[in-house]
């Protein structure tokens, strides 16, 4: 959370991928980061999909062994996402044997990707239910995740507590001049403020086709740098689609895993476009309104849950989206400047960083 973790009363264990792809880099096996005890799980690369739910189970059983190890009293099992329900009861069990609770976070709609085929798809939607009823404590990141949970498993009586996600509202520490970010434009031939922005892992739900194909049907003399996974199949998909490669202004940038170049890149897009339609609080639309003034967002609750009056929404009606953008492209210098403070107040209320460290210590010791 970027908040050192050294509450007086709090120990923090960390489970961290030792391999494959979402795998950390850095330290050992086992080793601390800011006061948190973390240890890796190594994860065999061939089970594809699979993987997530081994990493899951070995990181429980390896807290369940490292709290009888040290004899730890009445342990909280944190658990992010809904991957592991068949499982939950046993693992609750044992838990709950130590003296322990289980909390889950159901993050977004697994269920409703549409990168998973139909099988896939029906085991997050049971693994979800399951992970709610077996549940001591569910922790929504978005007041609509807290509603669907309530609204669709209230028969289990969870109980429910809503803790946002939180963003860095401090500037990248990269000069507009500094050489790491001028040559990244050079290279990607795009010029400050004269560029539109999508980040985002390029996946159907998250609205790539619509974006392409509106900012194509639009008079807009600026560029379209997508900041994106490598998707080939999808890619090509798009490409007989749209023929966005006949369009000059459409370009795919490939990914930035340096934050601080990621944040200036940000700083200096003219608006970012945000077409997430799955998922409760999104980490990169937290992002973007602590850095882009212009916040053009897909039209869904979960969004305008999050920017409110910050943001300017679209729909997937044709036209809808070209006319935002080129309507964004003819204000004023000071409704440009309004909006970025207005993204910047709504970050600053509701998605700090302390807050929400704060708000989960308190649930903690609670």
């Amino acid at each position: 959370m970027n908040q050192h973790a050294n509450h007086e009363k709090i120990q923090y264990h960390v489970a961290c991928k030792e391999n494959g792809d979402g795998a950390m880099e850095g330290g050992g096996i086992r080793f601390k980061y800011r006061g948190a005890n973390c240890f890796k799980i190594r994860v065999p690369e061939k089970l594809g999909p699979a993987q997530a739910i081994y990493y899951d189970l070995a990181a429980l059983r390896y807290g369940i062994a490292y709290c009888k190890r040290h004899n730890l009293a009445a342990p909280i099992f944190y658990i992010l996402a809904c991957r592991i329900g068949p499982f939950m009861k046993t693992y609750v069990r044992q838990i709950h044997r130590l003296g322990g609770q289980v909390f889950i976070n159901p993050d977004g709609h697994e269920w409703r990707r549409g990168k998973w085929p139909w099988p896939v798809r029906k085991y997050w939607q049971v693994s979800e239910r399951l992970m709610v009823k077996h549940s001591d404590q569910v922790i929504c990141d978005s007041i609509e995740i807290e509603r669907y949970i309530l609204r669709n498993y209230g028969k289990y009586r969870p109980e429910t507590a809503f803790i946002a996600y939180g963003s860095q509202l401090a500037a990248s520490p990269l000069d507009d001049s500094d050489q790491l970010f001028t040559d990244w434009l050079q290279e990607k031939k795009l010029q400050v403020k004269n560029y539109h922005l999508i980040v985002g892992r390029f996946v159907p739900e998250n609205n790539f086709e619509t974006m392409i194909r509106e900012f194509m049907a639009s008079k807009s003399r600026k560029d379209l740098a997508i900041i994106t996974t490598a998707n080939e199949r999808f890619l090509a998909k798009l490409e007989e689609k749209l023929h966005f490669k006949a369009d000059p202004r459409i370009k795919f940038v490939g990914t930035v895993y340096n934050q601080d170049l990621l944040k200036k890149i940000r700083e200096n897009a003219y608006a970012y476009l945000h077409g997430h339609s799955v998922g409760g609080t999104n980490p990169s639309l937290l992002e973007s309104l602590s850095s882009t003034k212009l916040n053009l967002l897909y039209d869904v609750g979960f969004n305008q849950e999050v920017a409110r009056q910050a943001g300017l929404y679209w729909t997937k009606e044709p036209g809808s989206l070209r006319r935002l953008i080129e309507k964004v492209e003819s204000f004023s210098q000071q409704a440009v400047e309004d909006f970025g403070k207005a993204a910047q107040r709504r970050v600053a209320q509701a998605y700090s960083w302390p807050a929400i460290a704060g708000e989960y210590e308190e649930l903690w010791l609670k």
